[in-house]
């Protein structure tokens, strides 16, 4: 497996993954969530955009934010055929290893707060709740990891 940059030509297979992946969660929020409607051409022009890479096959996709004082990880999608299978540990570790190489102390994501197993396997990886709020019609929960 490899992880780098999404390429271009690449924008309509990170759209599909988010479809597939999120899709199960429409009905538990009651809407689509918001990175199925994220324009994924924007993201790779601005070099916020990873994939998973295996035997030549996107499986996996990362978006990526530098702040000033943390890296956020707006979206992390895996291939529901590859779901179960380590690819989104290996991103997370990926995401964290990314900002502490960039200098950044901390690592930050939101999730919607009715997507309770998200939430439960980001405390496992050490995030900590941080503020819970509406945002953009969404209730999230956010949640940040120091890095050391």
């Amino acid at each position: 497996m490899t992880i780098r940059p999404a390429r271009p030509e690449e924008a309509p297979r990170l759209a599909a993954i988010v479809e597939v992946a999120y899709g199960p969660w429409v009905p538990v929020v009651g809407r689509r969530p918001f990175p199925m409607d994220d324009d994924y051409a924007a993201r790779i022009a601005a070099g916020e955009a990873w994939v998973l890479e295996e035997a030549g096959a996107v499986r996996a996709l990362l978006v990526l934010e530098t702040h000033p004082d943390h890296l956020m990880l707006d979206n992390i999608a895996v291939d529901p055929a590859r779901q179960g299978k380590g690819d989104g540990r290996v991103l997370l570790d990926f995401a964290e290893a990314e900002a502490r190489r960039r200098g950044l102390p901390e690592i930050r994501l939101y999730t919607n707060v009715l997507m309770e197993r998200n939430i439960a396997l980001y405390a496992k990886r050490g995030y900590a709740e941080t503020e819970r709020r509406q945002e953009k019609g969404f209730a999230r929960v956010f949640m940040a990891k120091p890095l050391a």
